[in-house]
């Protein structure tokens, strides 16, 4: 069976070749373009993976993240945050801090690395 992966970005075209690439590597990807319903959408889903955008209108990466590494539910669901941000290194350190992080713009094997990375953790 497919890993499942949760991609959440505000930006269309980030989800469209993220989704792309994973999926011609074998992957199962579901996307949202807020961060309103990430939880119940995790819990609905159950995905082995999540790619936050770090930045997004309403609920951003970083809120979800910690809001899913405080929940006993969600704390072991590997977390990818996206960003373009250079200082976000620093938020791997920090409470409710996501996995991995995957610097915009990103290159394909870089994507893949890292989810695979996290996928066998």
């Amino acid at each position: 069976m497919n890993k499942k992966i949760l991609i959440v970005d505000d930006n269309e075209l980030i989800i469209e070749v993220m989704s792309y690439i994973l999926i011609n590597n074998g992957y199962d990807v579901s996307s949202l373009s807020t961060g309103d319903h990430v939880v119940e959408e995790v819990r609905k889903i159950h995905p082995d993976l999540l790619i936050l955008d770090a930045v997004m209108p309403g609920l951003d990466g970083r809120e979800i993240c910690k809001i899913l590494k405080y929940n006993k539910e969600t704390r072991s669901l590997p977390v990818i945050i996206c960003s373009a941000e250079d200082d976000l290194d620093d938020a791997l350190t920090q409470e409710g801090a996501p996995n991995d992080i995957l610097h915009k713009p990103f290159d394909m094997t870089a994507l893949i690395d890292k989810v695979e990375f996290q996928l066998a953790a």
